[in-house]
């Protein structure tokens, strides 16, 4: 009896061990970052209540149609006029980066993560400089009908359609982006759709194959602002972080 009740306090101790370290290492709760992550470089682009390092594009403040709900960074049709609307950027520009967000989309949603974003005036909008990560109701949204315009492929560029596989309506989606020197890589959902550097034989003839054949200022250099597109649907963005190089 006493062997018995001796090896059940030690499973207990061990177990709790286990979940005590288990904290330690990771959290469930979003937009929160691990020890592990802050001593790797990670810091986060968006804090789960605020607005804060971000603005909408071309101008010097976020417009109504981004908001803060639940814990998430939100793009809402509904708060959209001629005053509000638009596309959000990081008030930085970044280069060399690892940067992930998890994302959910509304039935028939499209919308994108942007990069190397240059912003003038001059440029209406963050896709004429910047290269896309799709965000994509792959099943309703109207823009399903190229392959590489599905969720988590390069949009327009590069993307094999059975690499996209984003989970369905209304559940949470991992993006990674990783630039280095160049570099493009892609993670969805923990797959790699992307592996390609700017520059390169390959890029040009992806460019010029592409609707951006005659945008002189697209992707010039890889450097710039990360946008989340304003495309006329609800989207959620969280876990927003990244880590420089």
């Amino acid at each position: 009896m006493i062997k018995t009740s001796l090896c059940f306090i030690m499973l207990s101790c061990l177990l709790l061990a286990c979940s005590s370290s288990k904290k330690n290492t990771a959290s469930d709760k979003p937009n929160t970052l691990t020890a592990k992550e802050k001593n790797a470089g990670w810091v986060l682009l968006f804090d789960g209540t605020t607005t804060n390092g971000w603005h909408t594009y071309n101008k010097n403040v976020v417009t109504k149609n981004w908001k803060v709900m639940d814990g998430t960074l939100v793009m809402d049709p509904s708060l959209k006029d001629d005053e509000n609307g638009g596309d959000i950027v990081t008030d930085k520009s970044y280069k060399n980066y690892d940067f992930k967000a998890q994302w959910k989309i509304s039935p028939e949603g499209n919308s994108g993560i942007i990069f190397d974003v240059k912003e003038d005036p001059k440029f209406e909008d963050t896709y004429n400089t910047g290269a896309e990560m799709q965000v994509l109701d792959n099943i309703k949204a109207d823009d399903n009908k190229k392959g590489n315009h599905l969720a988590g492929l390069l949009y327009d560029l590069s993307g094999t359609p059975a690499l996209s596989n984003p989970k369905p309506v209304g559940e949470w989606n991992q993006s990674e982006i990783i630039q280095n020197n160049g570099h493009l890589t892609f993670y969805f959902n923990g797959v790699k759709t992307v592996d390609v550097q700017q520059g390169s034989e390959e890029w040009k003839n992806m460019i010029a194959n592409s609707k951006f054949k005659k945008w002189p200022e697209f992707m010039t250099s890889p450097e710039g602002k990360i946008a989340f597109q304003d495309h006329g649907h609800e989207v959620a963005f969280r876990d927003v972080m990244i880590r420089e190089f």
